[in-house]
């Protein structure tokens, strides 16, 4: 992955209480994706969660779609430094996806279509964190913010809520995926400016 895109200007910083620290407010939805945007076809689109017993749970997109879904109404943060407030997301909490899973692990690792990954406590995917989403304003995500769905973690900066994800792989410990192979903070919280080591 040696590709980054950045379709996206900077703005001068604002002051409001929903701005965590070193943030400015954007009314865009910028575009950075740590290579290029992977072309998946719902057809062969699968979610699954693997546990450390190989036990692979599996959904197509038309169970994952027949899902009990949510409309998430949030702010989201990135790295970069930019923010958008009040985003409309619709998805699947992955309270749902873990429904049957049985695991005594405390991390994952998120993989994505075209290899991305990164690693988050399964405590911040869980009691209504995270989603899987497919719609951002009322619309099917477009590809390039990670269509047809993405993890969607949004207490996180942004890298974290990885775009084209395929799976999620149960973890006994915490192990650096992609960005935080390369400099970035291993948890990400933007209100703690977590950005980088």
């Amino acid at each position: 992955m040696a590709v980054f895109s950045r379709g996206f200007g900077g703005r001068a910083r604002e002051s409001t209480p929903d701005l965590p620290p070193g943030q400015f407010l954007t009314e865009d939805f910028p575009v950075l994706s740590a290579g290029p945007t992977p072309e998946i076809d719902t057809a062969e689109w699968e979610f699954t969660i693997r546990t450390e017993t190989g036990a692979t749970h599996r959904w197509d997109w038309d169970q994952f779609r027949a899902l009990p879904s949510e409309l998430v109404a949030t702010d989201i943060h990135c790295v970069t430094r930019w923010s958008k407030l009040g985003t409309s997301w619709r998805g699947v909490s992955l309270d749902t996806l873990f429904e049957e899973v049985d695991s005594s692990y405390d991390y994952v690792m998120a993989h994505s279509y075209g290899g991305y990954t990164t690693n988050l406590p399964l405590e911040d995917l869980l009691d209504g964190k995270a989603w899987i989403a497919y719609e951002f304003d009322g619309e099917d995500l477009d590809p390039e913010h990670g269509g047809p769905a993405r993890l969607l973690v949004p207490h996180l900066y942004f890298w974290k809520s990885a775009k084209w994800v395929r799976g999620l792989v149960m973890m006994k410990d915490d192990e650096p995926g992609f960005w935080e192979q390369n400099g970035y903070h291993t948890y990400g919280d933007p209100w703690q400016e977590q950005r980088y080591w």
